[in-house]
């Protein structure tokens, strides 16, 4: 996929040109349905979401965010992985709720990320830890979520937020260890 021509759609789209959302998503159409693929195998067996169907209620919500400072591919990546985990985090909320009355059960870190969670429990003890890492450090929890919901190699997330390699590599593991620490009911401190 050419780099320039999405950032140069995406720059497009944010000016004004509803066309450009389209050419930028069937450009990234197949990354999109990887990602959203990799969501779904973290989901419990059975989950009624497909990729595809996961892909345009992103879109759909994309689509009314023009007015966001859009930058280029991996902002764009970063922000359609954002919506699919708020997506799956709604619709495993909503069947926690009805099946289990709400209880959120504890799991490991290498539950979650190495593993695919058991449960929707699982995934919403790691959309509840990552937004209690965000209140303390956005940016570590970016970058997470960037790794491992939007795909992105350390270098890509390195660009995108405008920072090294090494820098990256040191801050994820890092927010790794707290997101253990607070995942395992252990004080996480600091990040």
């Amino acid at each position: 996929m050419n780099t320039p021509e999405v950032t140069r759609l995406i720059l497009s789209w944010k000016a004004g040109d509803a066309a450009a959302l389209e050419q930028v998503t069937s450009l990234l159409y197949d990354e999109l349905r990887r990602l959203a693929g990799s969501y779904l195998r973290r989901e419990r067996v059975g989950h009624t979401l497909q990729a595809t169907a996961l892909v345009n209620e992103a879109w759909l919500r994309m689509a009314g965010l023009a007015d966001l400072d859009w930058q280029d591919r991996a902002h764009f990546m970063g922000i359609a992985a954002r919506l699919m985990r708020q997506i799956l985090m709604q619709h495993a909320r909503a069947r926690h709720a009805d099946k289990r009355g709400g209880s959120a059960a504890r799991v490991t870190l290498n539950e979650i990320v190495v593993g695919a969670p058991d449960s929707d429990a699982d995934l919403i003890a790691l959309d509840d830890a990552l937004t209690a890492l965000a209140a303390v450090d956005e940016r570590k929890s970016q970058m997470l979520e960037l790794r491992y919901f939007g795909g992105l190699e350390i270098e890509e997330i390195a660009v995108a937020l405008g920072t090294s390699d090494s820098t990256v590599k040191r801050q994820l593991r890092l927010a790794q260890a707290w997101l253990h620490r607070h995942i395992c009911g252990e004080d996480p401190a600091t990040v």
